[in-house]
C-alpha cells in the first residue's frame, strides 16, 4: 500500500457542501479549516457525488472532534479520503465465502408508463402488495411492466400512494421546482433545529480517545439514512440500541448498517413493550428515528411526550419529502426521491440514455445520515454547555436540493479506480451471517480512533436493555 496523501484543502464543491452541512447544524465556521481531504477520483454522475460524500462525512467528523475536545481545547484535525468516502456511500461489507443478498425485491424498479417513467419501491411486503393491488397483477415483472404501460405516471403514483404503497413518477429539475412540494421543500432549512428548556447539566465529560463512551443512543430507524447515522455514533463508543418490530427483516441492508449496535425487538402494539420503550427513551441521551410523525403520535410518543419523558434528550428525526407542504409525511426512500426531484432525469439527459439514470449510490440517504449524526453531536456539545436538550429534523428531499447545487462528471474526468484488497480492513468481522471484511474507514480524527465494539448482528439478537456498565 502506498503512503497516504498529505491532506489538502477541500475543492470548491466539497468546501461548499461542507460549509452548508456544518452551518445547518449550528457549527462555528472557524472550525471548517480543520477538515482536509486526501485521495483521488470521483464517482461517475451528473452531480458531484464524491464531493458530497466527502463533505457529509467531514461534517460528522468535525462535530465528533468538537465534542471530543469540549472543554479541553480545539478540535483535532480531520482528514477524509474522498476515494474511501465514495465507497462508504455504497456498501462497506465484503462477505467471505458467500454472496451478499440482493438489495432489491424482484418487482422493484423503473417502469415505462404511457407518458414517462415511474419507480415502484416494493422491498417491504406490504408495499409490494399495495402496488400489485393497484395494478391488478401478480408479482411477475413482465406482467407489472405491461400493467404500468397503461397508466399515466402521475396517476399511478397517486394510486399507489393512496393504497399506502411507495412510488414516484420521474420529474425533471424544473418540474420539481414548480411542484407545490418542491416549493415547500425549497423554502425549508437543511435542518430544523430547536433547543429545549435547560434541565440539568451532566457531570460527565467526553474523552478524546473514546468520546461517546457512556452515551446511550436509541435507534428507531430503518433503511437507510438513520442507520448510517447511528453506525457512525457507534464507531466512537456510543451504546446504540436498535429497536425493530417482531418479524421485520432487511436482508439486503441490515448486515451493512448494524455494525457496532445491539439489536432488539419490541412489539409497540403491546402495552408492556411500549412501556419498555418509554423507559429506554427516558434514559437515552440521543434518540434517532425515522418513523413518520403521525406514527409516533399514535403510540402516544409525540414530541411533547418525548420531552416530558426525557427533558435532556437530543431528538433527531427524519422525513422523506420534507416537513411542510402537501407531501409532508409521505412514505419515501432515496431512490424515489431521486425520481421525484429531477435527479434521475438529469442523469438520463447527461448520459444521453433512454431510461432513468440514478446516482451511482444512494447518496441522499447516506449524506442525510451523516447530517443527522452531525446534528446529534452538535446537540450533545451544546448540552454540555447549557444543560439543554434539543431537536433536529432532516429530510431526504431537502438534502437532495443541496446535492443538485453542483454538477459532477460522467465521462472525461478522473474516475474512481477499481476497488482493491488494500481498501479492506485487515481484521475479519464475524457477523451473524458469517465472516466478512469491511472497507477501511474513510475518515481520521487526530487523537480519536474509530472502532466498533460489536460485529454486525442479526435483528432481535439482543435484549431491549441498555448495556451493563453504561451510566
Amino acid at each position: 500500500m502506498s503512503a497516504p496523501d498529505h491532506p489538502a484543502a477541500p475543492c470548491p464543491a466539497t468546501a461548499d457542501y461542507l460549509r452548508q452541512f456544518w452551518l445547518a447544524a449550528g457549527g462555528d465556521p472557524a472550525h471548517l479549516s480543520r477538515v482536509g481531504v486526501t485521495g483521488h477520483g470521483a464517482l461517475p454522475s451528473a452531480f458531484a457525488v464524491t464531493e458530497f460524500a466527502t463533505a457529509a462525512i467531514g461534517a460528522a467528523g468535525l462535530a465528533l472532534a468538537e465534542f471530543a475536545a469540549a472543554g479541553s481545547g480545539a478540535p483535532g484535525a480531520i482528514s477524509v479520503d474522498r476515494r474511501l468516502a465514495s465507497i462508504w456511500f455504497g456498501t462497506t461489507l465484503r462477505p467471505i465465502g458467500r454472496d451478499a443478498p440482493p438489495l432489491w425485491d424482484a418487482v422493484a424498479g423503473d417502469y415505462r408508463a404511457s407518458d414517462g417513467w415511474i419507480r415502484l419501491h416494493t422491498n417491504a411486503p406490504h408495499h409490494r402488495d399495495a402496488a400489485l393491488a393497484v395494478l391488478g397483477v401478480a408479482a411477475d415483472r413482465d406482467a407489472v411492466a405491461q400493467a404500468v404501460s397503461r397508466w399515466r405516471a402521475d396517476e399511478l403514483e397517486a394510486a399507489v400512494v393512496e393504497r399506502n404503497g411507495c412510488a414516484a413518477a420521474m420529474r425533471d429539475l424544473d418540474a420539481w421546482a414548480r411542484h407545490p412540494q418542491g416549493r415547500s421543500v425549497g423554502a425549508e432549512p437543511l435542518l430544523h433545529r430547536a433547543a429545549a428548556p435547560a434541565s440539568a447539566r451532566p457531570d460527565w465529560r467526553p474523552t478524546r480517545q473514546r468520546p461517546l463512551q457512556g452515551l446511550r443512543v436509541l435507534d428507531l430507524t430503518r433503511i437507510l439514512a438513520g442507520p448510517v447515522a447511528t453506525r457512525f455514533l457507534a464507531g466512537y463508543g456510543a451504546d446504540v440500541l436498535r429497536i425493530d418490530p417482531p418479524g421485520w427483516e432487511e436482508p439486503g441492508t441490515v448486515p451493512e448498517v448494524v455494525l457496532g449496535k445491539r439489536c432488539a425487538r419490541l412489539d409497540l402494539k403491546s402495552a408492556a413493550d411500549l412501556a419498555k420503550l418509554e423507559h429506554l427513551l427516558s434514559q437515552a441521551d440521543v434518540m434517532i428515528h425515522g418513523y413518520r410523525a403521525d406514527a409516533l403520535a399514535r403510540l402516544g410518543l409525540d414530541a411533547e411526550r418525548r420531552r416530558q419523558l426525557n427533558p435532556a434528550l437530543i431528538d433527531v428525526s427524519l422525513d422523506a419529502y420534507g416537513w411542510s407542504g402537501p407531501w409532508q409525511g409521505r412514505r419515501g426512500f432515496d431512490s424515489l426521491v431521486q425520481m421525484s426531484t429531477g435527479i434521475a432525469d438529469a442523469g438520463m439527459r447527461a448520459k444521453g440514455a433512454d431510461r432513468p439514470v440514478p446516482l451511482p449510490c444512494q447518496a441522499i440517504d447516506h449524506a442525510t445520515g451523516y447530517l443527522m449524526a452531525t446534528a446529534a453531536l452538535r446537540g450533545l456539545t451544546e448540552r454540555l454547555a447549557t444543560g439543554a436538550g434539543g431537536s433536529a429534523r432532516a429530510s431526504l428531499a431537502r438534502t437532495a436540493k443541496l446535492l443538485v447545487a453542483h454538477r459532477g462528471m460522467l465521462e472525461g474526468g478522473p474516475a474512481l479506480a477499481a476497488e482493491t484488497a488494500a481498501d479492506w480492513s485487515a481484521a475479519i468481522e464475524e457477523t451473524s451471517w458469517g465472516p466478512a471484511r469491511r472497507v477501511r474507514p474513510p475518515m481520521r480524527i487526530e487523537g480519536t480512533p474509530e472502532s466498533w465494539d460489536y460485529p454486525a448482528s442479526a435483528l432481535g439478537s439482543s435484549d431491549a436493555t441498555w448495556r451493563d456498565g453504561v451510566r
